[in-house]
Parts: C-alpha cells; structure tokens; sequence
C-alpha cells in the first residue's frame, strides 16, 4: 500500500510540474510575442492555476497506480521492449491512442455543454474569460475525473511503447495549453491549408470559448465535422472579462 501511495504522490508531483513547466513557458512566450495580452488578468490567471493544481491530483492518482502495476504486477499492455510488437505499431499505436482521446473528449465535452452537466463540471473552465496558457487543466474536479480516466483506461486495452506514451502525453499537455493560449502560434498556410482542416489549433478552439456550442474537439476535427458541429476558425479580438 505504502509503494502505491509513493507512486501517485510521485506521478501527482510530476503532473503539477509539467503543467507548471509548459504553461509557465508559453506564458513567457505570450509575454514576448504578444505584450499585454494577459494585463489584469492575475486574478483569473491564479484561479487557473488553482484549479489546475487539483486537477494534477485527480489525474495524478490514477496514472501513480497504473504506473505501479506496470511496473510491480505486469499490469496494463505497456511494452519497454522494441522487438516485442512491430515496429510500424508504434506510430499506429500513437494515432489510436489520439484518435480515441479525441472520440472521448468530444462526446464528454459536447455532454458538458447541456445546461446541468455545464453548470456542475464545466462552468470552472470557461470561466476564464479570455483563457490564458494558465487555464489548459482548470477544470472542476468532476470535469477532471472524465479526462484522468481515458489514458488509464487505454493502457490496459490498446499495447503501446513506453516512449509512444510518452509522445501521445507530451501532445496532449501541448495542444491543451497552445489552444488555450489567446495567439496562434502556427502559420497562417497551417492554419488556413489542407492540415489545418483537420488538425485543431488556438484559432479553431477560439471559436468555442466565444461561442460555446460547437468545436468540441481536442485533437481532430474530424467529430465536429461528422456531427455538424465544426463552426470554422475564431478570432483573437479581447472579449469583456469578468473577473
């Protein structure tokens, strides 16, 4: 019991440190690329970080356990070992992985919209008003409890290389801090091109935080597309705030 509870103080620890690390980096960048974007927003950007330190926890005691019983019962389809799947799974196991993220974050996040579920999980999020580099994890604790679910789920059905798991965490923590950011940070021939129709950037997440009822995607536009819900690209014009 006392080697679980070491496992998800320690993932807890490390959650919290990279939220700090990467949203502290891209609101440096902010700070350079755009001055002033975030002027009289230090108390909305201290609830952020408030909030976001206690999701670190919801998502850190799941990962902790699953991380122990990899690594002391063989639990989960979480492979060390090159040779042990083909080495073009690995690539494949990523997508998947992504792909069905995005399915579950789509469907959870379209739910949270409803008026009940709104006011109960997803409220905290939009919130922040405009959002900031800061507000990536700044989720009630029931909004975090349906994301902290999916990649411990995904783990015991879908076999992946440690260093895949890696890629598809460090991707998931960049793109929820850039879309969030208040600036796109890709150029206008991404955003606007082939890619940018299906890859979700700040621009296309814009859009939701101002209009609320479409662009529920995480990764792909792909669900918003099939489903009718994909209202193109947003601006970046201040919105009023609340604070």
């Amino acid at each position: 019991m006392a080697a679980i509870l070491l496992s998800a103080l320690a993932m807890t620890v490390i959650v919290g440190v990279r939220y700090l690390a990467v949203s502290g980096a891209f609101a440096v960048a902010t700070r350079a690329v755009r001055p002033g974007l975030y002027a009289g927003l230090k108390p909305q950007i201290g609830r952020e970080i408030g909030w976001s330190l206690a999701s670190a926890a919801i998502y850190g005691v799941p990962a902790g356990i699953i991380a122990w019983g990899w690594q002391a019962r063989g639990w989960t389809r979480i492979y060390a070992d090159p040779g042990a799947w083909p080495l073009w799974w690995m690539p494949v196991s990523m997508l998947l992985y992504l792909a069905a993220h995005d399915s579950w974050f789509y469907w959870t996040h379209r739910w949270m919209h409803r008026p009940r579920p709104f006011r109960l999980a997803h409220a905290v999020h939009h919130a922040s008003r405009p959002p900031t580099a800061w507000a990536a994890m700044s989720f009630s604790p029931l909004e975090a409890l349906t994301g902290a679910v999916v990649i411990p789920a995904l783990v015991f059905l879908i076999p992946i290389h440690v260093a895949m798991l890696g890629v598809v965490l460090a991707i998931m923590t960049v793109m929820g801090v850039t879309n969030h950011m208040g600036w796109e940070m890709f150029p206008r021939a991404v955003v606007h091109g082939p890619i940018g129709r299906w890859l979700i950037t700040a621009s296309h997440h814009q859009r939701h935080h101002q209009h609320y009822r479409c662009n529920y995607g995480l990764y792909f536009r792909v669900w918003d597309r099939l489903c009718g819900t994909d209202r193109g690209l947003g601006s970046f014009d201040r919105p009023a705030r609340r604070n």
